[in-house]
């Protein structure tokens, strides 16, 4: 069936499974944004690809119905559809016996990226009209990739939600990019007043500096602000779910203020001034002035603005997530005493919360001599042993039954993986080259003597060190290194010939630089670089992001990168689209997938000035590696497949376990390469196009605090009213007060 939507023939091609739906649920999957219907059909097979199809039509046209399709509020909506024929019928259980709602597999259409408007010359000269970008089937396009791209690096940030960094990006999916009639979803909600009193707030950008009740300037330094509630109850609660699992994302202020309402509006109590100030930092954002490193690489670079944490929570489910595709959803079906369907307890499975790994715990009690991880205060109550699949198990290849026979316990720690082990070992894929970079795993230069303190690691952040196969065997734990070894391994060219490099910052930094605010008080507060509000500063987070990105662009790695600026979660932080939930924990709360945050592709073959709406999260990063290196799926790994048929069976949930594969609506990143550039009619995109001069790295504020002037970005909210509280203060808890009062130090 065809129609035509103002002179465009468009097709929407359906998943084959889709066939014997109403049409009724059909025409709530697919929108109409155009005030037109839109012809649908069904794929021929279960094996062939939903789509888009376009006849007689301006590329221009397309991309624009494409994108209306993946963004719009009406698409947002379109995911509560129940239309999963497999379980439109039941709904899925939680471990505690309680129903669940059903929520749909949305349309995966074909990725779309546009062209951010115009930005400065420099960036002009290196953008390619999207209309110029040649065809290229998914399997051409990764024939070419795997030609050309040998080094993975993974630039794994802390904390943010895209709508705290790139809201007002022009051509990304922000706070103002919405219709009229049609404002994003939270916009404005409800916050309580000191004196009881319901009132409404807003995004608002925090500026530079406020003006007190003397007249004074008052600094307000946005690039050191608290922390706010990123629990896996927290966000829950922030997103508000209605009965369709769609995120009314209305609840952000009064789950800071520790608040609810009644059925009348009537709140349950009155907050203290601390916590209504969180409950106004949680909707804050900031833009280009703020943050122009971060702009930069968007401007320059691709822009992902659909891509989603995996687990709503906070952050080593989601670090674990970086390299599983999951938090435990595999061991929980295997092991289903390791989960609390009370959700109280802090270590269950799947993780939701942050214990410390078992390895380095007070209960591993390793012979003297034997491997032991670094626990800088070890704890009594570790998360258990983690012991399903992961990329560093694949990354063994066909050399991982020699690797894993090193392993100090392969009773346990290898006890739920051994068909993974025969179906890797039988694929026939080498080896590949992994590491994983993380601040003061072990000696820094910024240590005082030559054994390492680890002062800054924040142990719960290191995704590896969870798992017994690789902590607990001294020929995976070598890959496990320190952040001064990433700069010295690519400054002295001893990277391998390929592989897959994660770096990550901590709780200091090894650049020795200190942030702008002069209180001597936040002097170490805000000392780190990783991005985690409450403990990083974000320019010093900026600044170690532009000296990774120079050291590799100054190495022969370069021409064969991609570099990955990810984030492992939110912190809680306001963001306005619908992620797509699909799966829950024992206790019934909703699990996978979580709020959106920012992420950024940076390579010579990347879409210059590109904006992708292609819809990912972090099991995109482990697909693109699974396709770039021709690993096996995670998620199609034996024993990760016997596991997630124990999850349909028994609790209905068919999607408890990876997502690089069989879970709809999780894409590759393959969007953020250009095509043109791939088969050589565009020149890559120079070293020197990605380098940030080391002058203005270490000048703060950076760019002078006049990024966007210095970009030639005009952000989107510009000439609008910003309606910033009156009592507004970013960091409540550490520097105590309203700003405005006249007696506020910063």
């Amino acid at each position: 069936m065809q129609n035509k939507c103002r002179g465009v023939k468009l097709t929407i091609v359906l998943p084959h499974e889709y066939a014997g739906l109403p049409e009724k649920t059909l025409h709530r999957i697919v929108p109409q944004p155009l005030s037109a219907k839109i012809g649908m059909t069904f794929a021929e097979s279960p094996q062939a690809a939903p789509s888009v199809q376009v006849e007689n039509h301006p590329m221009k046209a397309a991309r624009l119905l494409a994108l209306l399709l993946l963004v719009s509020s009406a698409f947002c909506r379109a995911q509560s559809a129940s239309a999963n024929p497999q379980s439109a019928s039941v709904k899925p259980r939680s471990a505690s016996g309680h129903s669940q709602p059903v929520t749909s597999q949305p349309l995966a259409l074909q990725p779309t990226v546009e062209i951010a408007p115009p930005s400065s010359p420099a960036v002009q000269r290196q953008t390619l009209p999207a209309a110029s970008e040649p065809a290229l089937t998914h399997a051409a396009k990764l024939r070419l990739l795997r030609e050309k791209i040998k080094y993975v690096f993974v630039l794994f940030q802390e904390n943010r939600s895209f709508d705290f960094y790139f809201s007002t990006y022009p051509g990304a999916d922000g706070l103002y990019s919405h219709a009229a009639g049609d404002p994003p979803a939270g916009f404005t909600q409800p916050i309580v007043n000191l004196d009881g009193s319901v009132a409404t707030i807003s995004p608002f950008k925090i500026p530079f500096t406020v003006t007190d009740a003397k007249g004074r300037t008052v600094p307000l330094y946005p690039s050191d602000i608290a922390s706010v509630n990123h629990t896996h109850t927290g966000i829950a609660a922030k997103l508000d779910l209605d009965p369709n699992l769609v995120a009314r994302n209305d609840r952000y202020a009064l789950t800071e203020e520790g608040v609810t309402l009644d059925a009348r509006g009537k709140p349950s109590k009155i907050p203290s001034l601390e916590r209504k100030q969180f409950g106004e930092l949680v909707l804050a954002h900031i833009d280009c002035d703020a943050a122009p490193f971060l702009w930069q690489y968007a401007d320059r670079f691709t822009l992902f603005d659909h891509f989603m944490d995996t687990v709503i929570g906070p952050s080593t489910p989601n670090a674990i997530a970086m390299i599983s595709g999951q938090s435990g959803e595999t061991q929980w079906m295997l092991h289903p005493s390791l989960a609390d369907p009370t959700g109280k307890l802090y270590t269950q499975l799947p993780l939701v919360n942050d214990p410390f790994p078992f390895w380095g715990s007070l209960l591993d009690t390793k012979p003297h001599g034997q491997l032991k991880q670094p626990e800088p205060k070890p704890t009594g109550k570790p998360a258990p042993n983690l012991t399903f699949a992961t990329l560093p198990l694949s990354f063994m290849g066909t050399a991982i039954e020699k690797t894993t026979a090193a392993d100090f316990d392969p009773a346990i720690d290898l006890a739920d993986v051994r068909e993974d082990i025969q179906k890797i070992a039988g694929h026939g894929t080498p080896a590949t080259n992994w590491a994983w970079y993380q601040q003061g795993y072990d000696h820094e230069p910024t240590d005082p003597t030559a054994a390492a303190t680890h002062d800054t690691y924040v142990v719960h952040h290191n995704a590896p060190q969870y798992f017994g196969y690789v902590a607990n065997n001294p020929d995976a734990s070598a890959h496990m290194r320190g952040l001064g070894d990433f700069f010295a391994d690519v400054s002295r060219r001893r990277l391998p010939a390929s592989g897959v490099f994660y770096v990550r910052g901590g709780y200091g930094n090894i650049l020795s630089l200190k942030p702008l605010d002069p209180n001597p008080d936040l002097a170490t507060v805000f000392n780190g670089d990783d991005d985690h509000p409450g403990y990083s500063d974000s320019q010093l987070s900026e600044a170690l992001l532009a000296r990774e990105i120079n050291a590799i662009a100054a190495s022969p790695y370069w021409p064969q990168s991609v570099i990955l600026i990810a984030y492992d979660e939110s912190d809680g932080e306001y963001d306005h689209a619908c992620p797509r939930v699909r799966s829950h924990d024992p206790a019934g709360l909703p699990l996978d997938q979580g709020p959106r945050i920012p992420a950024i592709l940076i390579s010579p073959y990347a879409v210059a000035h590109g904006v992708s709406h292609e819809p990912a999260e972090h099991s995109s990063i482990i697909k693109l590696v699974d396709e770039l290196f021709n690993l096996i799926p995670l998620a199609d790994l034996p024993d990760e497949e016997r596991a997630r048929a124990i999850g349909l069976a028994q609790y209905h949930q068919p999607d408890l376990g990876p997502a690089d594969d069989k879970v709809a609506g999780v894409g590759d990143l393959l969007s953020g390469f250009s095509n043109a550039r791939l088969l050589g009619r565009a020149a890559p995109l120079p070293a020197s196009y990605a380098v940030i001069p080391e002058a203005e790295i270490a000048a703060f504020p950076h760019y002078n605090a006049q990024g966007c002037r210095v970009l030639h970005i005009r952000p989107t909210d510009t000439g609008l009213p910003n309606p910033i509280p009156a009592d507004f203060n970013p960091r409540p808890d550490t520097t105590p007060g309203i700003p405005t009062s006249g007696h506020w130090t910063p």
